[in-house]
């Protein structure tokens, strides 16, 4: 229900130790604090999101220099920036309900599942456009009539396109709320379930063995 989103962001700010203002976009991200995971990316643009006075949210675990550095950025920034180090699975569903914007810069990501569930709760995601990413999420840029646009991709693995995404999705909530609304009820339709993977799967079938009675090369249990 778009209409608790709000309701579900404050309750997100008082978890995290963050203070909640009305307009101020906070972006999550849950993770393990890997570069394959896309926290180098991060690291060399978090002045820039502080710049832009948004604030942000992370859970994970993982490799000490960024434990280090994240611990040491919410020190000094601790009305803009908050962690929990280590998995909460309560802190999980309250990033993917109450955070505007979801963060999924991975170097590379068979599938993933966050992306899905941040859309499912109206939360637009920022992904880098590789595997299930580039699967999943519809670039505002890229949408035709017959897609409609979910999230904001970037390809290029390096820090100034990741920021370049974000800036975009910045700039959309902060200027076209009727734009940014539209992408919410869009990603919170998407089904992404085995009951429409199943029927995709079945056409998909049907399609071959028409093809193979028609085309004499298939024929016989030659089909390849």
């Amino acid at each position: 229900d778009i209409e608790g989103k709000e309701e579900c962001k404050k309750d997100l700010c008082s978890a995290m130790g963050i203070p909640y203002t009305k307009g101020t976009p906070v972006l999550g991200m849950i993770a393990r604090l890997t570069d394959q995971k896309g926290f180098d990316l991060l690291a060399e643009i978090i002045d820039k999101i502080l710049e832009s006075e948004a604030q942000l949210v992370i859970l994970g675990e993982g490799d000490k220099q960024y434990v280090d550095l994240f611990t040491r950025l919410q020190k000094k920034h601790p009305k803009q920036i908050g962690i929990y180090f280590g998995f909460h699975d309560s802190f999980a569903h309250k990033i993917e309900a109450g955070s505007d914007i979801f963060l999924m810069p991975s170097a590379y990501e068979p599938c993933g599942l966050n992306q899905m569930y941040s859309m499912h709760y109206g939360t637009i995601p920022v992904v880098r456009k590789t595997g299930g990413l580039a699967d999943t999420v519809i670039d505002a840029e890229e949408a035709t009539q017959r897609t409609h646009p979910t999230g904001f991709t970037f390809e290029k693995y390096e820090a100034r396109a990741f920021w370049k995404a974000i800036e975009r999705a910045l700039r959309t909530y902060r200027k076209d709320k009727p734009s940014w609304r539209q992408m919410q009820i869009t990603g919170m339709k998407k089904d992404f379930s085995w009951d429409r993977s199943a029927v995709e799967y079945a056409q998909l079938y049907e399609k071959v063995i028409a093809h193979s009675k028609t085309d004499p090369s298939m024929a016989g249990g030659k089909h390849q």
